[in-house]
C-alpha cells in the first residue's frame, strides 16, 4: 500500500493523524544508548575505585604482616636463645648431680689427717678394718694490690700490733704509713670421715663384654676367684652389673678379702682368651660430726697502704718481714708472710687445731 493512502481527512476539525518517522526514532534510540554509556561508565569508574582501594588495602594488609612476621621472627630468635641458655643452665645443674641424685658442691680444698683405727664390736676382728680421718676445709682469702699479710708464731704480737694500728716503714729509702687490720674469715667446714674397709668382699672393674648369659659370666667369675692366686677362697655370692662391668664378689670366709688389699689387677681366662680384671677393696665411706665455723685469724695481720716502689716484690716483702720482726717496732717471730705488688692472689687458712 502507498504511505499516502493512509492519510484520511478529516472534516469537522481539520486536523490530520500521522505515524513516526524514521528520524524521530533514531533519535530517541541515540539517547538511550547514551544514557545507557552514561551509566556504565559510572559504574566501571566505581568498579576501578573500588579496585585500587582493594589494592590499597592489600598493599597496606601485606606491609602490616610483614612487620607483624617480623615481629615474630625476632620473638621467635629470643626464645631460641632463651631456650639453648635453659639447656646449658640444665647440663650445668645436671653435672652437679650425681648417679643416685645427691647434689654435688666444689669447696676449697682439703687437709685430710689420719687418727685412729676403730676397734670392731663382733667376735670375728678380722673381717672389717675401720679408720677415721679428720677432714678440714682450708678456707681462702682475696690478698689484693699493695697489701701484705702476715702470720706471727705468738697470737699476742699480731695482736699488739692491731692495737698499733698505724706503723711507719723505710721502704726503697723512703717511709710510708701502713695500717695493721684484723679481717674476718669466710666459712669453713669440718668433719670426720669414716672408713670400713670389708673383710670378705672386693669390687670387681672392667670385667670384658662377653657374649655368653649372665649367669655364665658369674659362674666364671666366681671360679676365678675361687682359686685366684692372690687368696680368695670359696665364694658366698656374686653380684654382677652387665651394664657397669662391674662386679662385687663375697667370700664365704672373713678375711678372704684382705689378700687383694694390695692387688690391682687378677687375671681372668674365659674361652681360651685372657683378661685382666681391676680388684680393688669394697669400701663403706660415711660422714659424722659435721661442723662450720668461721672467724678472726689470731695469729696473722692484714696491712693495707703499702706505697708503690721501684723494688722488686721479694724485696719489698723481705723489708717488711724485717720490721715487723724486730722487738723494738713491737713485733716478734713471723711464721709466713705474702705481699702483692699488682693485681691479686688467694692465700689459704686452715683452722689452729
Amino acid at each position: 500500500m502507498d504511505l499516502s493512502s493512509s492519510l484520511l481527512p478529516l472534516e469537522d476539525n481539520g486536523f490530520c493523524m500521522t505515524t513516526p518517522g524514521p528520524s524521530d526514532t533514531s533519535k530517541d534510540e541515540m539517547e538511550s544508548l547514551k544514557q545507557e554509556l552514561e551509566k556504565w561508565k559510572d559504574e566501571l569508574t566505581s568498579l576501578k575505585e573500588l579496585e585500587e582501594n582493594l589494592h590499597k588495602e592489600s598493599v597496606k594488609s601485606k606491609d602490616i604482616h610483614e612487620k607483624e612476621l617480623c615481629v615474630l621472627n625476632q620473638e621467635n630468635s629470643k626464645l631460641k636463645k632463651e631456650i639453648e641458655k635453659l639447656k646449658e643452665d640444665l647440663a650445668e645443674c645436671n653435672s652437679e648431680l650425681s648417679w643416685d641424685g645427691k647434689i654435688e658442691k666444689k669447696v676449697a680444698d682439703m687437709k685430710v689427717e689420719f687418727t685412729h683405727m676403730e676397734d670392731t664390736k663382733d667376735d670375728l676382728s678380722d673381717i672389717n678394718t675401720r679408720c677415721i680421718f679428720s677432714v678440714t676445709s682450708k678456707i681462702p682469702f682475696k690478698l689484693n694490690q699493695n697489701q701484705a699479710l702476715l702470720t706471727f708464731e705468738d697470737a699476742e704480737v699480731a695482736q699488739r700490733l692491731i692495737k698499733m694500728s698505724k706503723h711507719t716503714l723505710n721502704l726503697d729509702r723512703r717511709t710510708t704509713d701502713v695500717k695493721a687490720m684484723p679481717f674476718a674469715l669466710g666459712m669453713g667446714i669440718k668433719f670426720e670421715l669414716h672408713i670400713t674397709i670389708s673383710g670378705k668382699k672386693i669390687d670387681v672393674s672392667e670385667v670384658p663384654e662377653l657374649s655368653i648369659p649372665d649367669d655364665w659370666v658369674r659362674d666364671k667369675l666366681e671360679l676365678s676367684f675361687y682359686k685366684s692366686e692372690h687368696g680368695g677362697g670359696e665364694v658366698e655370692n656374686v653380684k654382677y652389673d652387665k651394664k657397669s662391668r662391674t662386679a662385687v664378689i663375697t667370700f664365704l670366709k672373713p678375711g678372704a678379702a684382705n689378700g687383694f688389699v694390695r692387688s690391682t689387677k687378677c687375671p681372668f681366662f674365659v674361652n681360651g682368651r685372657y683378661y685382666r680384671l681391676h680388684v680393688s677393696p669394697s669400701t663403706n665411706v660415711h660422714m659424722e660430726k659435721l661442723q662450720l665455723y668461721s672467724g678472726i685469724s689470731k695469729n696473722s695481720i692484714l696491712l693495707k697502704g703499702i706505697a708503690e716502689t721501684e723494688d722488686d716484690e721479694e724485696s719489698v716483702q723481705d723489708m717488711i718481714e724485717i720490721h715487723f720482726q724486730k722487738p723494738s717496732n713491737g713485733g716478734g717471730e713471723t711464721e709466713r708472710i705474702k705481699y702483692v705488688s699488682k693485681g691479686a692472689t688467694w692465700v689459704c687458712f686452715e683452722e689452729d687445731a
